[in-house]
């Protein structure tokens, strides 16, 4: 059984920074396309940031120069360094990943989430 486990995130002031970390275990083969993603309150859940297994990235417009996301093949992990917060990115972070198990095929999966809120 595949599990994504995100850690970090937690309350912090305007312009501070926080982390996050999401840790994939199992039977694992391999790992593609991971991927953070938010959802705050009210709203819908929106893409932050992915990460090729070649360590390709790509951000959304509103984290871009902020945001950080970076992965550890050996490791299964993949990680989200976010600078200069701002309240609009209150929100529960979510890690995302294609993930091909022993005995499986190529399945997505999702972590169970991670509270970030930026308050003074």
């Amino acid at each position: 059984q595949v599990q994504l486990v995100e850690s970090g995130g937690g309350l912090v002031q305007p312009g501070g920074s926080l982390s996050a970390t999401c840790v994939a275990s199992g039977s694992i083969l391999s790992i593609g396309l991971m991927a953070w993603y938010r959802r705050a309150p009210g709203k819908e859940r929106e893409l932050v940031a992915s990460v090729t297994s070649g360590h390709s990235t790509t951000y959304a417009n509103s984290v871009k120069g902020r945001f950080t996301i970076s992965r550890e093949n050996a490791k299964n992990t993949m990680y989200l360094r976010m600078n200069s917060l701002k309240p609009e990115d209150t929100a529960v972070y979510y890690c995302n990943g294609d993930v091909l198990s022993a005995g499986q095929l190529w399945r997505n999966y999702w972590g169970q989430g991670t509270q970030v809120t930026v308050s003074s």
